[in-house]
């Protein structure tokens, strides 16, 4: 949504989310950190997870980033929302493929 590069990760902020299963995880957190942009203006640099149930159906994460500032951030493309189509998500690889909606 913008150039990480000109982010700077000066504040944090706590993103929590639950799910029933693993791939809901995956777009319930996404979607938690979609909207910590859209209430907050936030943008995150980097973040930091926690996920707790075997397996995982809830994580906590620090996002360090800052509020958005049109002077420092390039616009790019806005995402609108993430969702469970096409999701594919393997654990044990520490890897996901997930489609969002612009």
């Amino acid at each position: 949504m913008t150039d990480l590069r000109m982010v700077r990760g000066t504040q944090a902020r706590t993103v929590r989310a639950t799910a029933a299963d693993p791939a809901g995880l995956v777009v319930a957190f996404l979607n938690e950190l979609l909207l910590l942009s859209e209430e907050e203006g936030f943008v995150g640099r980097s973040i930091r997870v926690r996920t707790s149930g075997s397996p995982p159906t809830e994580a906590t994460a620090t996002v360090r980033g800052e509020p958005f500032d049109p002077d420092r951030h390039p616009a790019r493309t806005e995402v609108k929302a993430v969702t469970l189509h096409r999701l594919r998500f393997d654990p044990v690889a520490g890897r996901a493929r997930v489609i969002v909606d612009i």
